[in-house]
């Protein structure tokens, strides 16, 4: 007979105690396009990588008493001991900030590691100003969503590329965002043309492919390029990489400045793109979605139907 949920929490909770001082469960799981660029690198039978929000339900520990709520990055697993962040330090958990009657969920998206990798890889490569055309690729995923809001905060035009012409609706009508195209359909290089007839300034890149050689050519002397992701390549097998128009003469011609970034680099300043997030949210500048999987089971599910364009916003399981 297959054992409760409740009888194995039970018996991990008396078996780690023994040597843990704290058993967490699992509460928001967070999936993420930069999940599938790492998944080569796991081994077999290890937990997969991912940040997720959780509970203390059973602690011996000061430090995270009981019915504390936490982040870290756990993986996909539902129980999580002191002996395991003990040994990984990676884990790094952290106990959750006060953000009033916001939910929970926003540490993993728009008030977590999305929104920092959207504050600071837009803001400090490429330096948006007043008047100028940003085009975002992903533009109606986590990251891309809040990089496009963070422009038109700044005053400038915002330009959303993504595959679906409902997140498109989203974006221009909810968000705030000036045009959007649907790379799906044809004349892509005309259309921006079209919706940018100056030229682009700063483009945030979380694709790659020939989407980003169609933006590079378009792109104005001198531009500013953050390179977040190349999700077009991702389910690529990577001894045969898609092909994609030549950048390099543009790159040239055009002088611009490209930089890829891991939002890491900016760990010593994550609570300073929490608080100016949080800030925007509560003055009505800043707006957020998120795409719910209930479900542990479901999470895989949830996982490759991000990777497929599924979601609008953050994508989320609720266990």
């Amino acid at each position: 007979m297959e054992m409760s949920l409740q009888l194995k929490k039970i018996l991990i909770s008396n078996a780690f105690f023994l040597i843990a001082e704290f058993l967490s469960e699992a509460i928001y799981l967070s999936v993420d396009p930069y999940m599938r660029a790492y998944e080569h690198l796991r081994q077999l039978e290890s937990v997969f990588n991912g940040s997720q929000i959780a509970k203390i339900i059973d602690s011996r520990s000061k430090q995270y008493p009981l019915d504390t709520y936490v982040i870290g990055d756990f993986g996909w697993r539902s129980l999580t001991t002191g002996e395991e962040e003990a040994k990984d330090p990676e884990l790094s958990i952290r106990i959750l900030p006060d953000f009033a009657k916001l939910p929970l969920s926003l540490r993993l998206g728009v008030l977590g590691m999305p929104g920092s990798t959207a504050y600071f890889g837009f803001l400090e490569i490429c330096e948006p100003k007043a008047g100028e055309t940003v085009v975002v690729s992903g533009a109606a995923g986590a990251v891309g969503n809040h990089v496009g809001q963070i422009a038109k905060i700044k005053g400038c035009t915002v330009i959303g590329i993504a595959g679906d012409d409902e997140k498109g609706k989203w974006l221009v009508d909810e968000l705030g965002f000036d045009h959007f195209i649907n790379y799906k359909k044809p004349y892509l290089a005309k259309t921006l043309a079209q919706y940018a007839p100056s030229g682009v300034d700063c483009y945030f890149d979380n694709v790659g492919g020939e989407i980003s050689s169609t933006v590079l050519s378009q792109m104005n002397l001198f531009g500013r390029v953050s390179v977040c992701g190349s999700i077009s390549s991702y389910n690529a097998d990577y001894s045969h990489l898609p092909k994609a128009t030549i950048t390099q003469g543009f790159i040239v011609m055009k002088q611009l400045k490209i930089e890829g970034f891991v939002v890491h680099r900016w760990d010593n300043r994550q609570n300073e793109a929490f608080q100016q997030n949080l800030q925007w949210i509560n003055e009505g500048k800043l707006k957020y979605k998120e795409t719910v999987t209930e479900g542990f089971e479901n999470i895989f599910k949830a996982f490759i139907s991000m990777l497929q364009g599924g979601n609008i916003g953050k994508a989320i399981i609720k266990v």
